[in-house]
């Protein structure tokens, strides 16, 4: 009886879903009109999958799609939104520079507020956002950068150095360095931010959750017990809970007046003031200053810094490849710099 009932709606539910998957058609073309982009997209999903199985032909293709009109961008479609891929730097400057709070919506991510949180920065406007600038601009004083500096240059030279012994036991083959950049700027990152609050154990869960929330973010968002996309949103949370633990000990510190030795000691010392003085005034305490929230900030830190980071160096890397008279020169001005450091060493 069920059966028979099923057959008889079927062409219904058919029907429907056909008219359904017309509107959003209709919908991505009155919307793309004569912007360059795919003609037909697939139902829901859109241009999602080819974005995961080939992310780098999928912007690739939305650049030519861009270049090839006078506007300067493309559009496409994921997950249910209507998406432009702005290729033209002055437009794009135009678009940021408009702060208002209902200027634009920056998604980041079709899920984006699911994974990264509501805390997260690119959901940001107004009075909020700047409230928040002004909260951290003591992470970026000389004092700070100079502290930053020379905690990076000690590892960065541990790691190449390890580079140069992999590069020579594995000689004459070539060693890969996408993931040798990877664990460098996670490293550089964790102590730049966390300094000494990160313990051993806790810097190699933190290399793990990272790495599971880079996977889960090129994965189709299900957000279903086995799916990348979970174990990510799952990671996420971890990380915060071990940035809050570091944000809480920080505290601790600046409290008892001691020198900062990382970024968020820097900006604890002076959120341990502002809390101080909201208690003595009898008041709550200011916004943007729980364990909870500041460590959902330095996890958006991370990421910026991490993958940034890390693309940078392997572009420069496969450009100075690309091109051995740069190359050359590089070396030949490391060569006069060493130099220079050993005249001057000889001197004192």
């Amino acid at each position: 009886m069920m059966l028979d009932s099923l057959q008889l709606l079927a062409p219904y539910l058919v029907t429907i879903l056909a008219f359904l998957f017309l509107l959003e058609q209709i919908s991505y073309l009155r919307k793309r009109r004569l912007v360059p982009g795919p003609l037909i997209v697939f139902p829901v999903l859109g241009s999602a999958i080819r974005l995961v199985k080939d992310p780098t032909g999928f912007w690739n293709e939305q650049t030519r799609l861009a270049a090839s009109s006078p506007r300067g961008f493309s559009a496409n479609y994921l997950v249910g939104r209507f998406i432009l891929f702005i290729r033209d730097t002055e437009l794009s400057h135009k678009i940021f520079s408009n702060v208002r709070p209902d200027g634009f919506h920056l998604i980041g991510h079709p899920f984006g507020k699911k994974l990264f949180g509501e805390h997260n920065l690119i959901y940001m406007f107004g009075q909020d956002h700047k409230d928040l600038r002004r909260r951290i601009a003591p992470n970026f004083t000389l004092k700070a950068l100079s502290t930053y500096t020379a905690l990076q240059q000690i590892i960065i030279l541990n790691h190449l150095q390890r580079w140069v012994e992999l590069s020579s036991a594995a000689a004459p083959d070539p060693i890969a360095l996408r993931l040798l950049a990877r664990d460098m700027n996670l490293e550089t990152s964790q102590t730049v931010f966390a300094g000494p609050y990160l313990s051993p154990v806790h810097r190699d869960r933190f290399k793990k959750d990272y790495n599971l929330f880079n996977v889960g973010l090129m994965k189709l968002p299900f957000d279903l017990p086995g799916f990348a996309f979970r174990r990510a949103r799952y990671a996420v949370d971890r990380l915060v809970d071990t940035m809050s633990d570091c944000v809480r000990q920080s505290k601790a510190r600046m409290n008892l007046g001691q020198e900062p030795s990382c970024l968020i000691d820097f900006w604890m010392q002076e959120t341990v003031k502002d809390i101080a003085a909201a208690k003595e005034a009898g008041e709550s305490a200011p916004p943007q200053s729980g364990d909870r929230e500041i460590a959902g900030h330095l996890f958006d830190f991370l990421f910026a810094a991490q993958d940034a980071s890390t693309s940078s160096l392997l572009w420069a890397v496969t450009l100075l490849d690309s091109h051995p008279d740069v190359l050359t020169k590089v070396k030949s001005l490391s060569d006069q710099k060493n130099l220079c450091i050993i005249s001057i060493k000889d001197k004192k």
